[in-house]
């Protein structure tokens, strides 16, 4: 690179300020520094960009290790869930030939047919509810003002 110090920047100052003149070396000066400035970024992109790409080989070559990680997991998984259902279905049919298992037959498990499982219950019955006038059933305004609303006369 070039090697500039104090003395050299001295006179090339000296140089320019006799050759260009007082009047025009200030705007040159204002385009020679946005030029400089324009030269930095571009060098400053230049670099992001290579290191953009770098990181993106070494993203893709991190995505493929974990791809053929996977891949081997998947076949391990495979191989060892064959071997379980050999052995199940060996288990099952020892099971089946045995000579208890022809006078057992299980039964369905119990469900109650009215129990919704989904919906909670309250610990008032709603006998009591009905009687003392509690609502059992949430409205929204509307329609407990449509619902309590006097009807027309005809």
């Amino acid at each position: 690179m070039i090697d500039l110090g104090i003395s050299k920047l001295a006179l090339i100052g000296a140089v320019a300020l006799v050759v260009i003149g007082p009047e025009k070396l200030p705007r040159l000066a204002r385009t020679v520094g946005t030029m400089l400035g324009k030269a930095q970024r571009y060098v400053a992109d230049v670099k992001a960009e290579v290191n953009r790409s770098i990181e993106l080989e070494d993203l893709k070559k991190m995505k493929d290790s974990v791809v053929d990680a996977s891949q081997q997991i998947e076949q391990s998984i495979q191989t060892q869930a064959g071997d379980f259902e050999k052995t199940w279905a060996e288990a099952t049919d020892t099971a089946s030939s045995s000579t208890y298992s022809d006078a057992y037959t299980p039964l369905a498990e119990y469900r109650n047919p009215k129990k919704k499982w989904r919906l909670k219950q309250g610990a008032t019955p709603n006998w009591y509810k009905a009687r003392s006038g509690i609502r059992t059933h949430a409205q929204s305004g509307a329609a407990r003002v449509a619902r309590f609303r006097p009807q027309k006369q005809v």
